[in-house]
């Protein structure tokens, strides 16, 4: 070895160095590659991913297999720098290439490859993936070893390979993505992405229409008004009553009604005869499992109960799927009122509005965790009904209340920097 030239020794050293390198960054770009781009490429036949995929499968067998050959080019690092500085500086010649060689190592074999590799893990990873694969078929048999005692080691510590977790989201952690797509994603496909998320936190109880604000058909009514309901109705399907809500029948279709009603003795025996049965939701159903209910049932209209049975209110398919798209549809003549904009900015609010319509209109962050109307949320903020007219602050934004009827708020005004400026137009 003595009559090995410097420079082929110097040679040797810089090609350890790149393997050495080539190790460690590999090893932080596979670890560090998005896997879930990783299958979509290789289910599209990108062979790189597809590799890198299968690799990943085992973990301990691609770090058994790179530590064994990261290791090996250290070793060799190690002895050939040692034996430069011998030759060149002596005795004192092996201090100076352990001090040089520490520092080489750290900054060109550790730092710079793994921060490069971080950066551009899959120009990185993917093209390892080859080499790996090949190198994998011709160590195996080291590989088995390396993993058999050292998952052995591990096992001593209760710690087994089976129990490794699935790469898996989160609902949160998919709204963190979804949120921070940029402009990979159109912002109103984000939202309903993100709304679509949130469908499993809401229940039915946040959209329904209350028992107090539906509209229906009473069949024990003067039939002359019934007829005139009809009429006059705004809304594609209603409840059908005996007298009182709880006391409902089923559910007619205008389209059916209007059919009839060019008979000459259209009656109430008449309109029995085009009346579906009721369909019934348990109250705290969730608006994602709602959602699919209605697929399943092939409903669009459903009434909210309580444990007991009695009716709470009125959840429609449009209702489910303005939550996913935002509203879509013309708003009835009862309820065009329930957000007025006035000229100074502030914007008067109907009492019973629901608190995640109000937030979504508004840009707020009202809680909705409590009561479900912004009318319920004064009063549990106040622990009392209020007088006309008094102000409120909740979770900073100044509320105004304008009219109290039979002890329920019927007008809110909220002053303009509750919401943002472009919410104001």
């Amino acid at each position: 070895m003595h009559d090995i030239p410097l420079s082929a020794l110097f040679a040797a050293l810089f090609v350890l160095f790149l393997l050495s390198a080539f190790f460690s960054g590999s090893e932080t770009a596979l670890m560090a590659v998005n896997r879930y781009r990783m299958r979509h490429k290789a289910q599209q036949g990108h062979v790189g991913a597809r590799l890198a995929a299968r690799l990943l499968e085992r973990p301990d067998r691609l770090i058994g297999l790179i530590l064994l050959g990261n290791n090996f080019v250290n070793i060799l690092i190690t002895q050939i720098a040692t034996f430069i500085g011998w030759r060149v500086f002596g005795d004192s010649g092996v201090a100076i290439a352990t001090g040089l060689l520490t520092l080489a190592l750290l900054i060109f074999a550790e730092t710079a490859p793994k921060t490069v590799a971080a950066l551009h893990s899959e120009r990185i990873a993917y093209p390892a993936a080859w080499v790996y694969s090949g190198l994998l078929r011709v160590m195996w048999p080291v590989v088995y070893v390396i993993n058999l005692l050292a998952n052995g080691f591990l096992r001593l510590f209760g710690i087994r390979l089976d129990d490794r977790q699935r790469a898996a989201l989160s609902s949160d952690e998919l709204r963190s993505v979804v949120a921070e797509a940029g402009a990979l994603i159109p912002p109103r496909h984000q939202r309903m992405l993100i709304n679509l998320l949130d469908l499993e936190r809401a229940t039915v109880e946040d959209i329904m229409i209350p028992r107090n604000e539906i509209v229906a058909l009473d069949l024990e009514e003067d039939w002359n008004d019934v007829l005139e309901q009809i009429l006059t109705s705004s809304f594609t399907r209603l409840p059908v009553i005996e007298g009182e809500m709880d006391r409902v029948i089923g559910f007619v279709h205008m389209r059916d009604v209007l059919a009839l009603k060019n008979r000459e003795s259209f009656g109430p025996e008449d309109l029995r005869q085009v009346i579906t049965p009721p369909y019934f939701i348990p109250e705290g159903t969730a608006l994602n499992r709602q959602l699919i209910n209605f697929q399943k049932q092939r409903r669009r209209i459903g009434l909210v109960v309580d444990e007991y049975g009695d009716i709470e209110g009125l959840v429609t398919l449009e209702d489910l799927l303005e939550e996913i798209v935002g509203e879509f549809t013309t708003d009835s003549p009862m309820m065009s009122d329930e957000l007025l904009r006035r000229p100074d900015g502030s914007v008067v609010v109907d009492g019973g509005i629901h608190l995640r319509e109000l937030n979504r209109a508004l840009g707020l962050r009202l809680p909705v965790g409590g009561p479900k109307t912004l009318s319920g949320l004064i009063v549990e903020h106040l622990e009392d009904i209020p007088e006309a007219p008094a102000s409120v602050r909740i979770d900073g934004v100044v509320m105004d209340i304008v009219k109290i009827k039979r002890n329920t708020i019927r007008t809110v005004r909220i002053a303009p920097p509750a919401f943002p400026p472009e919410e104001q137009a």
